[in-house]
């Protein structure tokens, strides 16, 4: 009875930690990418916190909505927030055991993420305006090009550990680390890494600085947001980067994750779940720098290749198990 409140006990410490940690991390996080793309642009760039400011300024504005709206214009920021932490709640980010560990599906973590670009592509709709509603059907297309390639590369995940549940994939690869070499994990890697770049609204796929309205995707659909409003976009957005470089990074890079309910474990945990998340960082903000966004007709294709990417990674685990 003590062990099971125990373990209750740190489970609900170890996902409020996580929400805390990506609430005020990921920001950060952003503020990193955005200072390192500045230096290897040869400009000085914003403070790292930049981002945490602006979050900060834009929740003490007041909201302005547009007159014709509905209740989706206001909702859609609240969906977006709470799909976001209850994905970070039950997602295993440092540790193996956060609350809801047995329901920490790949799948759920997934459709919760779809959830809340589902909601900001409605409020994009909602207002009537030419571009968030250009801006809503382009993050729909991508969305639905993405996302085939995205859970068939985590069925292919799932048929090499035997589970779709996250925390018992990351638990078998950390007991068996041959299957980081196999050719399913490696293919899979290269297929979720292009869906996480077109998912977070990265280069090549998007651009997350330009104001420019005949190529923007993400900001088109907040273009009506205000106040508050865009403080809460703006957080959720910056936490589901920051969740999906996570779960990159444990699924692919599982080591330094707790795997028991000791403190300092949980500790190492948090510290490794900083350098991993950091170093991705570092790596899309320079190949951000060296590369130019596609033309909008073009992404399709680039895609189609994690679709096929993935494909592969289903036949060589089924072949290879």
């Amino acid at each position: 009875m003590i062990l099971a409140a125990t373990s209750l006990v740190y489970s609900i410490g170890t996902s409020l930690l996580q929400l805390v940690l990506l609430t005020l991390g990921a920001p950060v996080l952003l503020g990193v990418m955005d200072k390192l793309r500045a230096r290897a642009e040869g400009r000085r760039g914003a403070s790292v916190l930049q981002p945490l400011r602006d979050i900060r300024k834009l929740m003490s504005k007041q909201r302005l909505r547009a007159h014709f709206s509905s209740a989706v214009l206001p909702v859609a920021p609240i969906v977006l927030l709470v799909a976001t932490v209850v994905a970070i709640a039950i997602a295993p980010l440092a540790s193996t055991q956060p609350l809801l560990a047995p329901s920490a599906d790949i799948y759920v973590i997934v459709y919760l993420l779809l959830t809340g670009s589902i909601a900001l592509a409605l409020a994009g709709l909602d207002a009537g305006t030419a571009f968030g509603g250009m801006g809503s059907s382009r993050a729909m297309t991508i969305s639905a090009l993405a996302e085939p390639a995205l859970l068939v590369a985590v069925l292919a995940l799932s048929i090499q550990a035997g589970t779709s549940n996250v925390p018992t994939i990351i638990s078998r690869t950390l007991a068996n680390p041959t299957m980081l070499s196999s050719p399913t994990r490696l293919l899979a890697l290269v297929a979720i890494l292009i869906v996480v770049i077109a998912e977070t609204g990265r280069i090549p796929v998007d651009n997350p600085s330009t104001h420019l309205e005949l190529t923007m995707i993400h900001e088109a659909m907040i273009l009506e947001y205000s106040g508050a409003d865009l403080g809460l976009v703006s957080i959720a957005s910056a936490m589901r980067l920051g969740l999906l470089f996570a779960l990159v990074a444990n699924l692919f890079v599982p080591w330094g994750i707790a795997t028991d309910t000791s403190i300092g474990g949980l500790a190492m945990g948090v510290v490794w779940l900083a350098v991993k998340t950091s170093v991705i960082g570092v790596g899309v903000s320079f190949m951000e720098v060296h590369r130019a966004k596609l033309r909008l007709f073009r992404v399709p294709e680039l895609l189609a290749g994690g679709f096929v990417l993935s494909i592969l990674a289903v036949v060589t685990g089924l072949v290879t198990r």
